[in-house]
């Protein structure tokens, strides 16, 4: 599907509604990853019934075991489409006899983009069709933003711009799994400098960021992405090996941590949702890219 007016043109792939492309009409710049599958194929896939792993890909629910792989099934299955208007579009998924098999929960997932003016909208929207039980879900997103997202700079020209922390309590990822030790990272003027080294040990995970919003920037000019995260407890900062991206991940919802039970209800940032629940995400020109929950 492709939505466009005037300032923005956005192509979304019906494989896991994942946005594919946004691109500026005055240049056709593109603010997105190629999705290189040399690196990482991916651009913006959706996440959900899951944000990160799960201990031994495992989960317990009714006295049965259930298993997921890292992120869910959601970024890898059609979604159906529905076009609204030139500049907005709906994508539907709903359980079925497969996903009953790892998810024993009825649901629709509506993810709808629009355009309004300089701003891409996403909005998430998880709907409980089963009113005798609550729907037990995490979802987050994982966009991918290029780097350089101008000319031939370096990766190491790249920061991200956090106003409001002076250091950042990262809990790190092994084997999926979220660790309990923190390691600080400080800030200097509320800026990360990016290196492909700091992803090596995987995705960084934060908890208790203040920052509702985190700029990607670079030294030399005065190109950036401005990313709002209203309302999403965890974030996620990750990039694959040597690839010139970084994903700014909200999730409503986290990995589990390496003490986890195994049971849904004990996982942290796993919300059970008795009607519906709506987080959205925000784009917009220059580049302002928020996500708010709604």
């Amino acid at each position: 599907m492709v939505i466009e007016n005037g300032l923005l043109r956005v192509e979304i792939a019906a494989k896991g509604a994942e946005l594919k492309s946004l691109t500026r009409q005055a240049d056709a710049y593109q603010y997105l990853w190629n999705g290189d599958p040399k690196y990482w194929g991916k651009t913006s896939p959706i996440l959900f019934p899951i944000v990160g792993g799960l201990k031994d890909d495992t989960y317990w629910y009714g006295g049965k075991s259930y298993h997921l792989s890292r992120h869910g099934f959601a970024r890898d299955l059609h979604f159906r489409e529905s076009q609204i208007s030139d500049t907005s579009g709906i994508f539907t998924l709903a359980d079925d006899s497969e996903t009953r098999q790892v998810y024993p929960f009825a649901f629709q997932l509506q993810i709808r983009y629009e355009l309004i003016e300089a701003t891409l909208t996403c909005t998430y929207e998880v709907i409980n069709p089963d009113a005798q039980r609550a729907l037990l879900f995490s979802i987050g997103g994982h966009p991918a933003f290029a780097t350089p997202i101008d000319g031939d700079l370096a990766y190491d020209y790249y920061y991200l711009e956090f106003p409001e922390d002076d250091m950042l309590q990262c809990h790190r990822v092994e084997k999926n799994l979220v660790t309990d030790s923190i390691n600080i990272i400080p800030l200097d003027n509320h800026r990360l400098p990016l290196s492909h080294e700091l992803f090596y040990a995987d995705a960084l995970v934060l908890k208790t960021l203040r920052s509702k919003g985190i700029a990607l920037r670079n030294t030399k000019n005065d190109r950036s992405v401005y990313f709002s995260r209203e309302n999403f407890p965890y974030f996620g900062i990750w990039a694959a090996k040597d690839a010139n991206f970084v994903c700014l991940e909200p999730w409503y919802g986290i990995a589990d941590a390496v003490s986890h039970t195994g049971t849904p209800r004990g996982k942290r940032g796993h919300p059970g949702i008795g009607t519906r629940s709506a987080l959205g995400t925000q784009l917009v020109d220059h580049l302002w890219i928020g996500f708010a929950r709604c």
